[in-house]
């Protein structure tokens, strides 16, 4: 089969790769990639943390009453978020809007800076998602036991089903919970992944003169809507956290 790819390579078929944009490569030569090699996923990572400061810093730094454009961004990404906060998780959970806000604005400004061309998306690698899906699994474990003790476990029990159905349904809630971070971090690697192999293929597709119309307007409709999708999932990663920080608040069925 390797053979045959390569002959039709050779012969001057169509052989593109949509997965090669996923590589993890070191930044400054070589092959290896060790525990602090610092690498494209780094540069792209760095690269989110600037347009964050840029955008909530550096642009309200000098606030008016009438709002430049950067400041009205900054504006209505602060009041969105802390309004998600205060109507799913409730006002008692406005102490950790900071937290969420943080999330949100790293998972956005990375997605929007994957969209770029020759750029990296970060979050569509697990390890960095499961990393940020375990922290809050850990955070609001961490805090539900803090605020409630043993207390935090009638999480698990729902005590308004039949009590015959009881036991049942509290290692159902239990596998769940702990499935969480799993399904919170494969969510958004998987949804931004999938996005951007698709354009990529379609891209592959835009090389053959029969097709190419059609491959640069389907590229052009998926682009738009990987725009879409790129703040909706910023959007489904916090306002799953604040369900999950609603709970850890409020364990009681």
């Amino acid at each position: 089969m390797a053979d045959e790819a390569h002959g039709a390579a050779d012969e001057g078929g169509l052989v593109f790769h949509p997965m090669d944009q996923f590589i993890v490569k070191p930044l400054f030569g070589g092959d290896t990639v060790g525990l602090f090699t610092v690498t494209n996923v780094t540069l792209w990572m760095a690269l989110a943390v600037l347009a964050i400061f840029a955008l909530l810093v550096i642009s309200t730094s000098k606030r008016a009453i009438v709002p430049g454009r950067g400041q009205s961004i900054a504006e209505l990404a602060y009041g969105f978020i802390y309004k998600m906060v205060e109507d799913v998780a409730g006002k008692d959970a406005t102490p950790y809007f900071p937290y969420i806000m943080t999330l949100f604005m790293f998972i956005v400004c990375s997605n929007f800076l994957g969209l770029l061309p020759m750029s990296f998306t970060t979050t569509s690698h697990i390890a960095v998602t499961a990393i940020m899906a375990m922290a809050v699994f850990l955070t609001v474990t961490v805090l539900g036991f803090v605020k409630h003790g043993v207390g935090f476990l009638s999480l698990f029990w729902i005590s308004a089903a039949p009590l015959p159905l009881r036991p049942v349904l509290a290692l159902i809630e239990i596998i769940s919970y702990f499935v969480r971070p799993i399904s919170h971090s494969i969510r958004l690697a998987g949804n931004m992944m999938a996005g951007h192999a698709v354009i990529k293929v379609f891209a592959g597709f835009a090389a053959v003169t029969l097709i190419a119309p059609v491959s640069v307007l389907a590229i052009t409709a998926i682009y738009a809507l990987e725009v879409l999708v790129s703040f909706i999932q910023a959007y489904v990663f916090a306002i799953l956290t604040c369900v999950y920080l609603k709970d850890a608040l409020h364990p009681h069925h």
